[in-house]
């Protein structure tokens, strides 16, 4: 039989026992017996991982819903519900900031200093690169050259 998550169950002093039923009526003589020995004996309903008087009583504050317990973004477990690493998270976003603002103003000020606004921007034909290449000294031509071919082993 798979497990119950709401059923009656008895508590004596203040503990659960071990008694359980999905009716009342199921319980009222075994709970009659404990109440002999245990005189703050009670029944109670167990469902959603809480006890209530009765089954009506954990519908009721179903129904209610969980408006009273709604959590913003800030919520955190336990505590004051505030993220312990918030204060570092907005420092180094700061500090971040700061340097991206160095970064960008840096950066006009060397285009600024390079292209004047006034003049526009050429490019002569005399500032590009050579298109022909330096030969290192082991491409072909001049390795075979400077060196003996080597004999294939066969």
């Amino acid at each position: 039989m798979p497990p119950r998550f709401a059923y009656w169950t008895i508590l004596a002093g203040g503990l659960p026992t071990a008694f359980r039923a999905a009716d009342r009526d199921d319980l009222l003589p075994t709970f009659k017996r404990i109440q002999e020995k245990h005189p703050d004996a009670e029944m109670k309903w167990f469902a959603r991982g809480r006890l209530w008087a009765s089954p009506e009583e954990a519908r009721d504050h179903a129904a209610r819903g969980k408006s009273s317990e709604r959590r913003d973004r800030s919520w955190r477990p336990g505590g004051d519900h505030r993220d312990r690493r918030a204060p570092h998270k907005e420092a180094a976003r700061a500090k971040n900031q700061a340097h991206r603002r160095e970064r960008f103003a840096r950066k006009q000020r060397t285009l600024a200093r390079d292209h004047p606004t006034d003049a526009p921007v050429r490019h002569d034909s005399t500032q590009r690169p050579s298109k022909q290449r330096e030969h290192h000294p082991r491409d072909r031509a001049q390795r075979s050259a400077t060196e003996p071919h080597r004999k294939r082993r066969s």
